[in-house]
């Protein structure tokens, strides 16, 4: 996995933050086309071939940042008019992701290839091995038949001097489902119906070519209009700020926010019902439910393993629930789910009660914009505390401890989680849609409730964090400790 910590990332941060600055300061249409000017100035190492290449594609990243996709570019179109396009919407735009073909590498398919290690030993349990006869010793070295080899991995896995390593296309390599192929002219493209929106091909390609389109633009343009403007932000983004419990609302309305609901809230109700949910599901004798509040693994079941879709729990998402205590607490307002993932914001576009969906990302650099310290921030006052368990929803294993929480009987709940959704989470999850339709047997030991974390380790991993998962999940310990206790007394099942 990419580490949060690298040039595409820093770039894409850098061109939120001058973004929301000059937006701020009421000079985006005058100030935008300097952006990619001042992030590659004549005297500076060109990453391409000169300048005015790199130029071009900072360009296309600003358009991307101001919410606009880059499918139907218009090389005559200035960035002003793509300003001006940005302010008018009244909404956001589908398709959440764009491609920035300029970027994309156009790398070459995934294949194994022998390096200079290679002592063409006299084992050779490379060559021995391989099934499709694709190796061979030549010139003192083995050396790999493309056109035989099928990629299966057997040499490398057999190479004692780790001499044969595996060259992936990283965007393709993360999709966990095949939703990335390379078009005509060798670029990536994305099959929409097959993509699941868990934004591994954003967050691995090492050329920043796929690229959310950001509403922070939107988000920004209702505050500055004094709109009623609730910020709803998740427990994985309380996990990526070291402050106290209390700074980052004050620190959110010190940002423009009228109001803020911790989404915690939310997830107790996700919680309740869930727990209601399932004890009635096995008394009427269903074997297994699955909890539903990650958006990309619904999507992933209902495109990818069918079988499994009858046990998604019908509740609805914390995301859902907070956006309903907002919108009756705060009528009129306009709801911003802050999160971790694209998926919440495909959610967020299907859901009627959410009006926009900013990543940590934006939200770090809203705060950067206005030289904001949320560990500085005075505390706000909290009419209600969520639970501990509503808050650790944001890691793996907090769902299915808060719906078992909630059980009279929690011995009848036999939990697992899937911690990750890679390729290998997804033939996970069609093992357990065999077991569901009988292909495969039901035993003592198969769970009855499924977790589904599409990110490993949880929400305070997704693929727009900007704090290391294990600091995070430090952070979100002290964030879940400082919440109230679950109550009991009205336990379902």
């Amino acid at each position: 996995m990419l580490n949060i910590n690298n040039n595409t990332s820093r770039l894409k941060r850098e061109i939120l933050v001058r973004i929301a600055k000059l937006q701020l300061e009421g000079k985006l249409a005058e100030g935008v086309n300097s952006i990619p000017k001042e992030l590659a100035p004549v005297d500076s190492n060109p990453i391409r071939c000169c300048i005015y290449h790199d130029r071009e594609i900072l360009m296309h990243r600003v358009i991307a940042r101001l919410g606009c996709g880059l499918e139907d570019y218009n090389d005559e179109k200035r960035l002003a008019e793509y300003v001006q396009e940005a302010l008018n919407r009244e909404k956001p735009t589908w398709p959440m992701h764009t491609v920035l073909d300029l970027a994309c590498n156009a790398c070459v398919r995934s294949h194994f290839m022998v390096t200079n290690a290679c002592l063409a030993c006299v084992a050779r349990p490379c060559l021995v091995n391989c099934g499709r006869k694709a190796i061979e010793i030549k010139e003192g070295r083995a050396r790999i038949d493309s056109d035989k080899c099928v990629s299966c991995g057997l040499c490398l896995q057999n190479c004692p001097y780790h001499a044969i390593i595996k060259i992936p296309v990283p965007c393709e390599e993360s999709c966990p489902v095949g939703a990335i192929t390379k078009n005509e002219s060798g670029r990536e493209c994305i099959d929409y119906h097959k993509c699941i929106n868990c934004g591994n091909c954003m967050r691995e390609c090492p050329f920043g070519a796929m690229m959310d389109k950001s509403q922070l633009v939107d988000v920004i343009k209702h505050i500055m209009n004094k709109k009623n403007v609730v910020a709803m932000y998740a427990p994985a983004v309380a996990a990526q700020f070291r402050v106290e419990p209390g700074r980052l609302d004050g620190a959110l309305l010190a940002a423009g926010f009228s109001n803020v609901v911790e989404v915690a809230l939310g997830a107790d109700i996700t919680a309740d019902k869930e727990a209601a949910e399932f004890a009635e599901r096995m008394e009427k004798g269903d074997k297994m439910m699955t909890t539903s509040c990650c958006p990309a693994y619904v999507r992933a079941v209902r495109r990818h393993v069918p079988e499994l879709a009858d046990c998604i729990s019908v509740t609805s998402t914390p995301m859902h629930y907070t956006a309903e205590i907002a919108k009756k607490e705060y009528p009129g307002c306009i709801t911003v789910f802050i999160g971790p993932c694209l998926a919440k914001r495909r959610e967020g576009m299907d859901d009627e009660l959410v009006d926009y969906v900013i990543s940590i990302e934006e939200l770090g650099a809203l705060f950067v914009a206005k030289e904001i310290d949320a560990a500085q921030a005075a505390p706000a006052p909290k009419n209600r505390l969520p639970t501990s368990t509503g808050r650790n929803f944001a890691k793996s294993g907090g769902v299915a401890q808060a719906v078992k929480a909630r059980l009279k009987d929690p011995s009848i709940l036999k939990e697992t989680v899937i911690d990750g959704l890679d390729k290998a989470g997804m033939k996970r999850l069609a093992e357990f849609g065999k077991i569901h339709t009988g292909k495969l047997p039901y035993t003592d030991d198969t769970p009855n409730l499924i977790e589904v974390m599409t990110c490993q380790g949880g929400c305070i991993a997704g693929p727009s964090v900007i704090t290391n998962p294990k600091v995070a999940l430090t952070q979100l310990a002290k964030y879940a400790e400082a919440g109230e206790p679950v109550n009991n007394k009205d336990n379902a099942g």
